[in-house]
């Protein structure tokens, strides 16, 4: 059926419309659905969105020197004088490293270096579902949010239950290009950790050494954070992690490819 055939019939037409900026040092996209995807309050919601990851850019990236975790790292200021953010998401680390095991960690000592905290791992899921807070108070819209191929699918107010379903390609690491799966979502997460995109930058917490292998492990769950933090740990181990998460993160699934 046509839009022009559906609007004579009385049938509702969902609209769409996208929403794009470089932030992290990756594009991030927002596509939203309504009835009226024009409306003026979508609009505002999406600079929200894209505020707060330029917030979080500005307290965690340790690739600009003047973001505050690197001036913390530096002790150009101290911990106590720090957005409390930095704290909330240290526990979360701790938290993670705990409930996979040491599968997952925010903390390397590189050979021959000294140990570092880096929570980049952590910090874009975190940072998305914080965004996303933003689109989940607007009524009657469907959203998908998606930095770097990891993605939150959610709805805004009054939308339970009737939200559209958003098709998602799991691309298969070996082929790049090709999709190896999809998932239905409504509402939910799916996270990707693997090599195929970045080379080998997912270190094996257990030994130091950075992972060389192909593949990918990807994650559908209710939460992009716990979602990445878990395709990360399945991907240094997928058969540990695997049976943590049937025992610690039930509601997720687990694809290795």
């Amino acid at each position: 059926m046509t839009a022009a055939t559906a609007l004579t019939r009385g049938v509702p037409v969902v609209g769409r419309r996208a929403f794009v900026e470089v932030i992290m040092g990756m594009p991030i996209s927002l596509h939203v659905k309504a009835l009226d995807a024009g409306r003026p309050d979508i609009a505002q919601a999406a600079g929200n969105v894209f505020a707060v990851l330029r917030t979080v850019d500005d307290l965690f990236s340790l690739w600009r020197p003047d973001s505050e975790l690197s001036r913390l790292q530096a002790g150009a200021v101290l911990a106590g004088e720090c957005h409390p953010w930095q704290a909330d998401v240290l526990d979360l680390c701790l938290e993670a490293e705990e409930r996979t095991g040491g599968l997952f960690t925010a903390w390397h000592t590189p050979e021959g270096g000294h140990p570092s905290y880096d929570p980049t791992g952590l910090v874009k899921g975190w940072a998305l579902e914080r965004a996303a807070d933003m689109l989940r108070v607007v009524p009657g819209i469907s959203f998908c949010l998606n930095a770097g191929g990891d993605l939150i699918v959610g709805q805004g107010r009054g939308m339970t239950g009737l939200a559209p379903t958003w098709t998602v390609g799991i691309e298969d690491p070996h082929y790049p290009g090709r999709v190896a799966a999809t998932v239905e979502v409504s509402a939910g997460a799916v996270a990707t950790s693997g090599s195929a995109a970045r080379g080998a930058h997912i270190l094996d917490p257990r030994t130091g050494q950075r992972i060389m292998r192909a593949g990918s492990a990807s994650v559908v769950g209710p939460d992009l954070m716990w979602a990445d933090v878990w395709a990360t740990a399945a991907f240094v181990d997928a058969y540990a992690a695997r049976a943590l998460m049937q025992a610690r993160a039930p509601e997720s699934s687990l694809t290795v490819l």
